[in-house]
């Protein structure tokens, strides 16, 4: 039977506070003195009421605008984290777009499964941890800002790429890639090295519009495909095969033999 655990995004920061909701006040803040400032500098240029009370209003719907869009972008939801040994969550939420083998030489030490996401700037842009693990690397590639639409993306666009040495296999990786886009132009990631991470636990924040890719050992069972919307940090999208095979068969679906 499949077990959730709710993740509190802000219980791995050690108080109330969550990152992803500092960046959109962060945000906001610099919005507000910006539009504070430049609404002064007319109002002080034109003294006409009629025109001073239209910059006004403006300057407030602007805003209510950007303060709402922007709170909605970095919303931090809880993900419902499944307990079951040997599943990988999904790292992201958005749709996925290619499911294939591709050769990692640099973390994977080879030949591995790749998941490739693509988060529309209407999807929460928080990357998970896949599974529990320690952090072994944790490395930003600069690259250039192509539309995160296009899978060549993934290739020469900005990126940091956060290892991780599973806990359940020491032997094991899995590696997530942060990949910036045309729009999304800033990668943050909390997660460092030698930390320790849980499964569903919050690595980092994309800005924007952009894409996420989960590598994968070659031994794991995919469970999921190109067009399939994940949630991150809870759609289980592929199992480790040792796992598979420990998991014990339900007494109902046992036939009995006399």
């Amino acid at each position: 039977m499949k077990t959730t655990a709710k993740v509190d995004p802000k219980a791995d920061d050690g108080d109330n506070s969550s990152p992803v909701v500092a960046c959109a006040n962060h945000l906001v803040w610099l919005v507000s003195v910006t539009l504070l400032c430049g609404m002064g500098v007319v109002l002080l240029l034109v003294w006409n009421r009629s025109v001073s009370l239209a910059v006004i209003g403006g300057t407030a719907s602007l805003w209510f605008l950007f303060t709402g869009f922007i709170h909605y972008f970095f919303r931090d939801p809880a993900p419902d984290v499944p307990q079951t040994p040997g599943s990988f969550v999904s790292p992201a939420h958005g749709l996925v777009d290619v499911v294939d083998e591709t050769s990692n030489l640099d973390f994977m030490n080879g030949p591995c499964r790749r998941i490739s996401i693509f988060l529309s700037v209407l999807d929460v842009h928080v990357q998970y941890a896949p599974a529990a693990g320690k952090v072994v690397l944790s490395r930003h590639q600069p690259g250039r800002f192509l539309s995160a639409v296009g899978t060549d993306s993934a290739r020469h666009n900005e990126n940091q790429v956060v290892g991780l040495q599973l806990s359940e296999a020491p032997d094991e990786r899995v590696a997530v890639k942060q990949i910036a886009g045309f729009i999304a132009r800033r990668i943050r990631t909390w997660a460092t090295e030698g930390e320790v991470v849980s499964r569903g636990s919050r690595l980092g924040l994309i800005q924007f519009g952009s894409r996420c890719e989960l590598y994968l050992p070659l031994s794991a069972q995919l469970k999921v495909q190109p067009g399939d919307r994940v949630v991150g940090g809870e759609t289980v999208v592929a199992t480790r095969l040792e796992a598979e095979l420990r998991t014990p068969t339900p007494a109902s679906q046992t036939a009995s033999v006399l």
